[in-house]
């Protein structure tokens, strides 16, 4: 376990600050200009991985058509050595195909958990994101099937 100096772990919080404003600005190169040169996306309830950086430009690019006035509001930031976690709340319109169900025009607002890691020079070498499926499929109008979603 290493132990990263104080001014190390505010560069990578300043690292993950700026990506995050490039997707609220939907800036895709930029957004991708936060990565390092082997990127992965994660996305943990839905079991998706996207490796490379055609992989991860490519997730993003599709959240943007699903989401296209997608906004994220920083709730809270939790500082490790290793890891950057913010919990957050995707604000947005549901208006692509999005976990099998087709564009509802519905308005989504959900938390969601995303942990950052980082390359050797401090650029983002992941983003794993956790969130409830059940909450997004209830807010697209999609009923619980047997109870569980």
């Amino acid at each position: 376990m290493s132990t990263a100096s104080p001014e190390r772990v505010m560069a990578r919080l300043r690292t993950v600050e700026k990506h995050i404003r490039q997707k609220n600005l939907h800036d895709l190169d930029g957004l991708m200009g936060t990565f390092g040169e082997a990127p992965r996306y994660d996305v943990e309830p839905l079991g998706e991985q996207h490796i490379g950086r055609d992989g991860v430009r490519a997730f993003y690019h599709g959240i943007f058509e699903v989401l296209p006035d997608l906004r994220i509001d920083v709730k809270h930031r939790y500082c490790a050595d290793e890891a950057v976690i913010l919990e957050v709340t995707i604000n947005g319109t549901h208006s692509a195909e999005w976990m099998g169900v087709p564009a509802t025009g519905k308005r989504l607002a959900f938390p969601l958990c995303a942990v950052y890691t980082f390359d050797e020079s401090d650029r983002l070498a992941g983003e794993r994101i956790y969130h409830d499926r059940a909450t997004i499929l209830e807010q697209l109008g999609v009923p619980p099937v047997g109870g569980i979603a």
